[in-house]
């Protein structure tokens, strides 16, 4: 697999416990735009997605849900609760050395041909705004999203909520 190519996270993920580990710790060395996880909880979200894809051994990572999934995050409800159809991008991170290849576009240009082969007409997410995540912001802007909705999560994080039709 070249570093380049978005692969399935879900294909080596149970079997191999070093990906598992680099995965988590990945996310929670993003904890703050991405939120803390626990094995449990990142092998629930990898085992539930819609998509959860990778690029190298775990230069980015791409985890994303569709409207029927098992999931309980309060902006994958809110997004139930506004649209009939859709694939909510939970989280997606590049790891400090892979930066600047475009490797984010990439698994988003993945999600997207995914969730248009699937019959889905619109990709939505979230955007930390207090604390501010202003290169996300400038990121999703750049892809076509646009605001739909604002909320202020228990944790005390205020997101805006962003949609991009497909």
């Amino acid at each position: 697999m070249t570093t380049d190519i978005p692969a399935e996270l879900r294909h080596d993920y149970a079997a191999d416990a070093d990906l598992r580990a680099a995965l988590l710790a990945l996310n929670n060395s993003h904890a703050v735009e991405l939120s803390l996880a626990d094995e449990a909880r990142m092998d629930m979200l990898v085992e539930r997605a819609f998509v959860a894809a990778r690029i190298g051994r775990l230069d980015a990572a791409l985890i994303a849900f569709d409207q029927d999934a098992d999931y309980d995050s309060a902006n994958f409800q809110w997004f139930r609760a506004k649209y009939p159809r859709f694939v909510y991008i939970d989280r997606v991170v590049t790891a400090p050395q892979a930066r600047g290849r475009g490797l984010a576009r990439k698994l988003y240009a993945h999600l997207f041909d995914e969730a248009r082969a699937a019959g889905h007409d619109r990709a939505v997410c979230e955007v930390n705004s207090d604390p501010p995540n202003p290169a996300s912001e400038a990121f999703h802007r750049a892809l076509g999203f646009e605001p739909v909705g604002e909320a202020l999560l228990e944790n005390g994080k205020t997101v805006t909520y962003l949609m991009r039709p497909l």
